[in-house]
């Protein structure tokens, strides 16, 4: 606990008040000025006495004083207009001292148990202050003030802590603070529930701003069997700006690996925002000169860019940038990195979209990146441009109506460029990732319209025509002296020639569909009806043999009249012209079950209950008229529900080939025995519960969720989060006791929540058959308190018999401080990292963080 002095609300004499710190300028050959530089005004509750003789004011009971921005209310203030004076103290009665003078200038405030004040130099003696500076609260037995900007403060303690016995403080003889801008302290050491520690600091510097300031970064350390002991991010804050800022961290081991991180922020309100980070690492394993030294660069970039809306309504800007090794955060020693070991992929994009005001048309330009980090195969679009229409009705009525099927026709234009590049991680930002770049243009043009067929049905007729354009082609030739895949003398060889090549194709088709309702009534039960819609569609599709035009033939053996016809867009990034007419039919069923269900109570005036039983249950098939055998495509099933109020999801997909297979598992024209053959069955399902689904609601209870009114909050998802939840530090027993009702009754409530995610995929290709994939994923959090709680993800591997990577975070608010315990139990990267310190920003330097990072070897 933090005590005063008992002498701190003594009286002071009068000399003291008379000559307190007189000013060695009234020595100067220059006197200042004899007046004060403002009004002063007061006024008191109970009684105001005057003094003529000694030109003083006292005022007693809820006085208060006002001059400039300086404003002082205490129980008993007394006034010296002689000495341009005011002295201000509490009132005493068998309670103690109450209405402690409060004192306020500008945005600063003070509690003390008693002040002299000098209105003239603006110096001050304060004894048992209290104030409140960027959230550090400190509390002094004895205070000067220097100057508006100075404050000198003896036996000073000072926290965060917004209890009356706070959690902790830092204590000190001597301490200089300048309001909103710095505390300097001598000698001190740390006390935990009044208890003193051994942790002492000969000196101690605190920024005190509003603004972000440039500082050090305490780095944490460690060590692991690979790297040896470590320091991790360590380096330097730079606040450039209000605009932006810069930090620089570093990690150092002692075997010689290192690694550098470069962050950024920025923001301009009502324009944009974004932050960038680079991360390099120089990672060695083993040692010099044996087999098993191993030494690798590698490096990540993230760079997330948005535009606020308020910016441009037309034009929007945004990035997503996430590149650079495959096996970076794999092999990353840094603990930050362990929740991204276990992604496989890697994506960016960069976009800009504009609409032209005043016509149909806008425009997007985006580079995308694509990177699988199992393969380290990477692609690369750089750029791809597209121009859009809005649906064009040029048939129209002259008040816009669409009455017939020629005012319905519609028009759509499409451009699109790409130049794409495939390449790998060797490769990456060296000229062989643009030996094998494509490139090209594709424009399209569609049409559209809509009839009434039948009454019942609806007739939709399109066409579309495609022109593609290529910047280069395929050539082949034959070289008799190269050798062949057989290593025989003799082999096809492709040169590409560069020039602008084009093809064009169309088609067009038409497609019926139409709406069946069916429902059935029950007389008896809640259950009222179910009602089954099936929507049923035919389509028709031609698309004329183009290829004839374009294909090429070339010699692929010494025989010259053995030829091999080819296309020279072959590889293209749009494709080649189709090869052979396709004329075909499509057939798709779309099925959903909805139901109707009565309220509970039969009197009540709520209305019906409609249930969604079956989201969709669909079947599609293809016939192609132009083939010769095998006309029919396998029969496509998709399903998907949601059960139990929502919180079971289920889906499903499957694939049946309607012909059988010979010994080689290829088709042949003739039909299975069975009708199908199960190629492929697809399953997802996902279960989400929680405490609340458990709870009975009862009139005027209060969402657990929602803030209970004295403070304390339920903690959001703990796994991979740090708990924010704080108490609401209250300076009475009365909130005091509140907290102890509702931690006792706790147990009644503990919040969890539990997320089950199921995933099965089975595999027939005729030869061999069997589940390929059939994994179990379960995540969730228990609050076991209101300051504890635990989150888990974890997940195991039915086919395979083994757990997947599994995480555990506990979490504990320790009011003024937290807890975070984490940890990887087993598999390859097993780890922990524990972390204790302090909540507020400006002490965040006083905490301990102490983690073992997986070891992982280079690959």
């Amino acid at each position: 606990m933090i005590n005063q002095s008992k002498d701190s609300l003594i009286d002071l004499k009068k000399e003291q008040l008379l000559n307190f710190k007189k000013d060695s300028i009234a020595n100067d050959s220059i006197k200042p000025k004899e007046v004060i530089d403002g009004i002063i005004t007061h006024n008191a509750e109970d009684y105001t006495i005057q003094n003529a003789k000694n030109k003083t004011v006292t005022l007693y009971n809820k006085a208060q004083v006002t001059y400039t921005d300086i404003d002082l209310k205490a129980g008993i203030i007394v006034l010296d207009y002689k000495n341009n004076t005011v002295y201000a103290k509490g009132i005493k009665d068998s309670l103690g001292y109450h209405q402690k003078p409060v004192f306020k200038q500008g945005a600063q405030e003070s509690e003390q148990d008693s002040i002299l004040f000098n209105f003239k130099t603006k110096k001050a003696l304060i004894y048992g202050v209290k104030t409140v500076q960027d959230g550090i609260i400190t509390y002094a037995e004895k205070t000067k003030r220097v100057n508006d900007s100075t404050i000198y403060m003896r036996k000073m303690r000072f926290t965060t802590s917004k209890k009356k016995r706070p959690d902790y403080y830092i204590q000190t003889s001597k301490a200089k603070l300048v309001p909103g801008k710095k505390i300097i302290i001598g000698a001190s050491h740390l006390v935990l529930a009044d208890v003193p520690t051994p942790l002492v600091l000969p000196f101690a510097y605190f920024p005190l701003t509003d603004k972000r300031t440039s500082g050090f970064i305490i780095p944490s350390w460690g060590e692991n069997n690979s790297q040896g002991f470590f320091m991790q991010n360590g380096g330097y804050y730079f606040a450039l700006s209000d605009y932006f800022d810069l930090t620089v961290l570093g990690d150092l081991y002692t075997n010689g690996s290192w690694g550098l991180q470069v962050e950024s922020s920025y923001y301009v309100r009502y324009k944009f925002s974004g932050n960038f980070n680079f991360q390099f690492q120089n990672k060695i394993q083993g040692i010099r000169g044996l087999s098993n030294y191993n030494k690798r660069s590698s490096f990540n970039i993230n760079w997330s860019h948005n535009q606020d809306s308020k910016a441009s309504p037309n034009s929007k800007f945004s990035a997503a940038v996430n590149l650079g090794s495959s096996r970076f955060f794999l092999e990353s020693q840094n603990q930050a990195n362990n929740a991204r070991a276990i992604d496989n992929s890697l994506n960016s994009s960069i976009s800009y979209y504009k609409k032209f005001v005043g016509t149909p048309f806008n425009m997007s330009l985006t580079l995308q990146h694509g990177q699988n980090t199992n393969t380290e195969k990477i692609t690369m679009t750089l750029p791809s441009l597209q121009v859009n229409s809005e649906p064009l009705y040029p048939f129209t009525g002259k008040d816009g109506a669409k009455n017939n099927a020629i005012q319905k026709m519609g028009f759509n234009y499409n451009m699109q460029g790409r130049y794409e590049i495939n390449t790998t991680d060797d490769e990456f930002f060296t000229p062989k990732m643009f030996k094998t770049a494509k490139s090209g243009v594709q424009h399209s043009l569609s049409t559209s319209t809509s009839l009434k067929a039948f009454k019942y049905f609806t007739l939709s007729p399109n066409a579309s025509y495609k022109d593609v354009w290529y910047f280069d082609k395929i050539h082949k030739r034959y070289d008799p002296k190269k050798i062949n895949a057989s290593k025989n003398l003799g082999a096809v060889v492709n040169d590409t020639i560069s020039g602008f090549n084009r093809y064009h194709n169309y088609n067009f088709g038409a497609s019926l569909s139409t709406n069946i309702y069916g429902t059935f009534n029950f007389k008896k039960g809640r259950l009222k009806a179910i009602r089954h819609t099936i929507r049923p569609s035919i389509s028709y599709g031609y698309t004329p043999n183009l290829a004839k035009n374009y294909d090429l033939q070339v010699q692929q053996s010494s025989d010259p009249t053995d030829l091999l016809t080819y296309s020279p867009f072959e590889g293209g990034i749009y494709g080649k012209p189709a090869n052979g007419t396709s004329n075909a039919i499509g057939i798709s069923v779309n099925n959903v079950l909805e139901a109707k269900v009565a309220p509970k109570d039969p009197d009540s005036d709520a209305d019906d209950q409609k249930i969604m039983l079956l989201n969709n249950l669909d079947f599609s098939t293809r016939y192609d008229i132009t083939k010769d055998s095998i006309r029919w495509s396998d029969v496509s099933v998709n399903a998907s529900t949601r059960l139990f109020k929502d919180k079971l999801a289920l889906n499903t997909n499957m694939s049946l080939d309607p012909y059988q297979i010979d010994k080689n598992g290829k088709q042949i024209d003739k039909f299975n025995a069975n009708l199908f053959r199960v190629k492929q069955i697809g399953l997802t399902a996902n279960y989400s519960l929680s405490s609340k689904d458990f709870s009975k609601n009862k009139e005027g209870e209060k969402n657990p969720n929602k803030n209970n009114g004295n403070g304390a909050q339920d903690t959001p998802d703990l796994f991979g989060q740090t708990s924010q939840n704080a108490n609401d530090f209250s300076n009475t027993s009365k909130n005091k006791n509140k907290d102890v009702a509702e931690t006792v009754l706790y147990h009644h409530k503990i919040p969890w929540t539990l997320n089950l995610i199921y995933t099965m995929n089975y595999g027939n290709d005729g030869l061999k058959s069997g589940i390929n994939i059939n994994t179990l994923r379960f995540s969730g959090n228990i609050e076991l308190s209101p300051k504890w709680g635990v989150g888990f993800n974890s997940g195991y591997d039915i086919k395979n018999n083994g757990f997947s990577y599994t995480n555990l975070n506990f979490s504990r608010d320790l009011d003024s401080w937290r807890l975070n315990f984490g940890w990887t139990p087993f598999g390859p990267r097993t780890s922990y990292n524990f972390f204790i310190g302090v909540k507020s920003a400006v002490l965040s330097d006083l905490k301990w963080d102490k983690n073992k990072p997986p070891d992982r070897a280079l690959f």
